[in-house]
C-alpha cells in the first residue's frame, strides 16, 4: 500500500512539474527574455560580429519570436550549443528554442521529445576540397579522408553515400566544425563534408578562401529548422507561425520598409492583424507578425541580409525562393 502511495505521489508530482515547464509562453514573459539555442559560430547563420553582436539567419529568427512574444525582437540571449548539447538544452528547458541549422529528421521527431516548427532552410550535405587535390566532383573521392562533426546527420549520410558509390574513406571526426576546419585546413583530410550552406560559410573565413572549392554534389535532403519540445502546443504553434509569418510576408509583398503603408489585400491587413483574430488563436496581442515584420523583416530579407548573392556566403536562393518563383518555400494560409 505505502509503495502504491509512494508512486502516485511522485507521479503526480512529475505530471504538475511538467505542466508548469510546459507553459513556455509565461517563462518568456516572465522572465522578459527569449532563450534561444544557436551555434558556436557558423557565418551567415548565427556568428557574432565586429561589434560584438549575434547575427545571422537563424539569430533573425530568434529575434523574431521575440518580436512576436514579447514585443522586442532584441530581448534575446543567445545561447551558444555545440551539436552534441544542442537537444540536451533543449530537453532540460535551458533553452526555449533551438534555431541551429538543425535537421529535421524522423529520429528526432519522434523520440527525443521534440517538435520540429517548420524549415527555415532547405540544405542538403556537401564536400568542399582544396584545389590543389584535382578533385571536381565526389566520385573521385575514393579512398579520401573525410573531417566531419561527431553528433550530425553527416556520418550516417556518408556511409550511406559510399556504400551506394562502392568506395572506401576514412573518417577524421571531431566534437566542433571549428576543430573539423581546422584540420581540413592543416591537410588532415582531405575532404571536410557538412550541409553545403556550411561549406559556403566556413570557405570564408579560410586563411585562403580560394585555395578551396565547394564540390557540385548534393548526397542528401537537409531541411533545417527550429525544434522546441512537445506537450507546449500553444508554443510549438507560436514558433511555427512565426516562420509562416515571415514567409507570408514575402508573398505578399510586405517588408519592414514597408508595413506601415495602408493596403486594401485583406490577406496583408490578417498579416499585420488589421482584422481577424490571429492574434488571439496564437495568445499574443494583434500586433505579433506586425513587430515580427517591422523589427526583423519578412523572409527575403533576412536571407538577402545573412547569406544571400550580395554577401561574402553569397547563396542563390535555389530551394528555398517561394513556390511562386520555383522554389518550394510557402507557408499555409494565414487566415
Amino acid at each position: 500500500m505505502n509503495k502504491i502511495l509512494k508512486f502516485s505521489t511522485a507521479s503526480l508530482l512529475a505530471i504538475n512539474g511538467f505542466n508548469i515547464q510546459a507553459d513556455t509562453l509565461s517563462d518568456v514573459q516572465t522572465r522578459g527574455s527569449l532563450n534561444c539555442g544557436v551555434s558556436t559560430g557558423l557565418a551567415g547563420f548565427s556568428s557574432v560580429n565586429k561589434q560584438r553582436k549575434w547575427v545571422g539567419l537563424d539569430v533573425d529568427f530568434c529575434r523574431a519570436v521575440a518580436a512576436a512574444t514579447l514585443g522586442n525582437s532584441e530581448k534575446v540571449k543567445y545561447i551558444p550549443l555545440t551539436a552534441k548539447e544542442r537537444f540536451t538544452a533543449l530537453q532540460s528547458g535551458e533553452i526555449d528554442v533551438l534555431a541551429r541549422t538543425t535537421t529535421w529528421t524522423l529520429t528526432r521527431d519522434a523520440s527525443l521529445g521534440l517538435n520540429f516548427a517548420g524549415v527555415n532552410y532547405y540544405d542538403g550535405q556537401g564536400f568542399m576540397v582544396m584545389k590543389s587535390l584535382g578533385v571536381k566532383d565526389a566520385s573521385q573521392l575514393n579512398g579520401a579522408t573525410f573531417c566531419v562533426n561527431k553528433g550530425t546527420t553527416t556520418e550516417l549520410n556518408l556511409a550511406d553515400y559510399a556504400k551506394e558509390k562502392g568506395f572506401k574513406y576514412k573518417i577524421s571526426a571531431t566534437d566542433t566544425i571549428e576543430q573539423s576546419k581546422s584540420n581540413f585546413e592543416t591537410g588532415r583530410c582531405d575532404v571536410l563534408t557538412t550541409d553545403q550552406s556550411r561549406l559556403y560559410a566556413l570557405r570564408t573565413t579560410l586563411k585562403k578562401p580560394s585555395s578551396a572549392i565547394v564540390l557540385p554534389n548534393v548526397i542528401s535532403k537537409e531541411p533545417l529548422g527550429p525544434v522546441v519540445r512537445q506537450n507546449d502546443e500553444k508554443w510549438f504553434n507560436i514558433v511555427s507561425w512565426t516562420l509562416n509569418a515571415m514567409i507570408t510576408a514575402e508573398e505578399l509583398g510586405v517588408t519592414s520598409k514597408t508595413v506601415d503603408k495602408p493596403s486594401k489585400n485583406a490577406e496583408v491587413n490578417r498579416l499585420l492583424g488589421k482584422t481577424g483574430l490571429l492574434g488571439e488563436y496564437l495568445g499574443l496581442d494583434k500586433k505579433w507578425s506586425y513587430n515580427i515584420i517591422k523589427q526583423v523583416g519578412n523572409y527575403s530579407e533576412s536571407f538577402e541580409r545573412h547569406i544571400g548573392v550580395n554577401t561574402p556566403i553569397n547563396i542563390t536562393r535555389g530551394l528555398n525562393a517561394l513556390w511562386k518563383d520555383g522554389g518550394i518555400l510557402y507557408s499555409p494560409p494565414l487566415r
